[in-house]
């Protein structure tokens, strides 16, 4: 290692890699790591890291702040980096296409975690075939109130579900409150064809478990922990395995064995733990590469779904408007302006007030939840009727940048009581033009 004023550099494989501003602290709050920490960590457990993201385009989630400030996506690749970084073009639904990196060893993980990527968003796609993905992705993400344990019994029934179809999943927690479970597929469907079978996968699952796990893509409609069928949608990314998430104990997504799910704490598993974990037990995913199958069962599930009338469901809003998709509004909308239409036509005036009301939009999740809590003290009669489930946290992405927005659901609170839909506070949409 050699240092030079504000830069450590690295000898990684028999190369060099600049770490500028090494002692810059990434997370502060809760335990101090500078971002030199956040590279020795990812270079300590590379072998699994790169598992998860080697020989794939991968999206730069970009917190050159650090951890506790904001975060942009680039997927262009920096026009400045070494030679031995390679990339490869990829098209995007909206036709734009981009030079995307692909990391190939430890030496370009730390190239990349220096530019602050401290998550690893990487495409279910190798770099030799960009139009069919070899990973079929379930995300299970629990709603506001979901407990833990429900979030790892969904995740052992889609183990047995997979199985059931003759293919094999992967457990990882998500580095947040969820878990991911992975398939390696053979890479002969495209991105269309896998994400329909995600949301038979996700239909299926819900029937088993109706209580637990829902499929619905409108959170007034979810409970229990969703299946987002959509995050295998094309352009998609999940954090992948080892990504270090932006939470203050610095918690990152653990492979695991299936064995340690049914008592596993998201929380053991931090930027602190890992490296010692990875060393005892090595890596739970080692082998995942060997086990690419079939997609077929799963999508007779799917064509079954369609004759029994299930159509498309929902896709991002950014996506083109898909053959068989059901209208792309949500439930609470299209049921307001069926009353507007129907009052037009008997001459009625329609009722203004919604069952849904947006609190708050911030890039700042914490001025986010500050803002719902000062509704929540200027209403307290409205919110002391409002469900877990009625609190919508939503985690939105843009072109280039993820902000937070929160609404609340006004099913329990008879309308009478219901308070106006007011200005937002805070009211800071990075979307919005103007």
């Amino acid at each position: 290692m050699k240092q030079e004023e504000g830069v450590e550099i690295l000898s990684v494989d028999g190369r060099e890699v600049r770490v500028t501003h090494p002692d810059k602290l990434y997370f502060s709050k809760q335990i101090k790591l500078s971002k030199l920490d956040i590279v020795r960590y990812y270079l300590s457990l590379a072998p699994g890291a790169l598992t998860g993201i080697q020989d794939r385009p991968i999206v730069l989630k970009r917190f050159v702040n650090g951890a506790e400030g904001e975060a942009f996506y680039q997927k262009r690749a920096p026009t400045e980096r070494p030679s031995w970084l390679r990339t490869v073009t990829l098209s995007f639904p909206s036709g734009r296409t981009a030079e995307e990196l692909v990391v190939d060893d430890a030496a370009g993980l730390a190239w990349i975690v220096n530019l602050g990527c401290i998550e690893l968003h990487p495409h279910p796609v190798r770099s030799r075939d960009l139009e069919h993905p070899d990973e079929l992705r379930i995300d299970l993400d629990p709603g506001p109130g979901v407990s833990w344990e429900d979030v790892r019994r969904v995740s052992l029934e889609v183990k047995s579900l997979l199985e059931e179809t003759g293919l094999r999943g992967w457990a990882k927690t998500s580095g947040s409150r969820g878990m991911h479970v992975i398939a390696r597929i053979q890479p002969r469907w495209s991105f269309g064809e896998v994400r329909r079978a995600a949301l038979a996968l996700s239909r299926e699952v819900e029937r088993r478990l109706p209580a637990l796990a829902s499929s619905k893509w409108w959170k007034e409609e979810r409970h229990g922990v969703f299946l987002d069928y959509n995050q295998n949608a094309k352009d998609r990314t999940t954090a992948s395995a080892y990504s270090v998430r932006p939470l203050p104990d610095a918690r990152v997504s653990a492979p695991l064995y299936w064995h340690e799910v049914s008592d596993c704490d998201p929380a053991d598993f931090t930027v602190l733990t890992m490296p010692a974990r990875f060393a005892e037990l090595g890596d739970p995913h080692t082998d995942i590469d060997a086990a690419a199958g079939s997609l077929e069962p799963l999508l007779d599930l799917a064509a079954r779904d369609e004759s029994a009338g299930l159509g498309d469901a929902p896709w991002p809003p950014h996506f083109r408007k898909a053959e068989g998709e059901s209208p792309r509004v949500s439930p609470s909308r299209a049921k307001s302006a069926a009353k507007a239409t129907s009052a037009k036509k008997s001459s009625r005036k329609p009722r203004t007030r919604m069952p849904l009301l947006v609190i708050a939009n911030s890039p700042s999740e914490e001025a986010a939840l500050a803002g719902l809590e000062r509704w929540k003290k200027k209403h307290p009669e409205s919110a002391a009727r409002l469900a877990v489930d009625d609190v919508l946290v939503d985690r939105m992405r843009g072109r280039s940048s993820t902000w937070t927005r929160i609404r609340v659901n006004m099913r329990h609170v008879p309308e009478e009581l219901r308070p106006p839909q007011e200005t937002p506070d805070p009211d800071d949409d990075p979307t919005r033009e103007g």
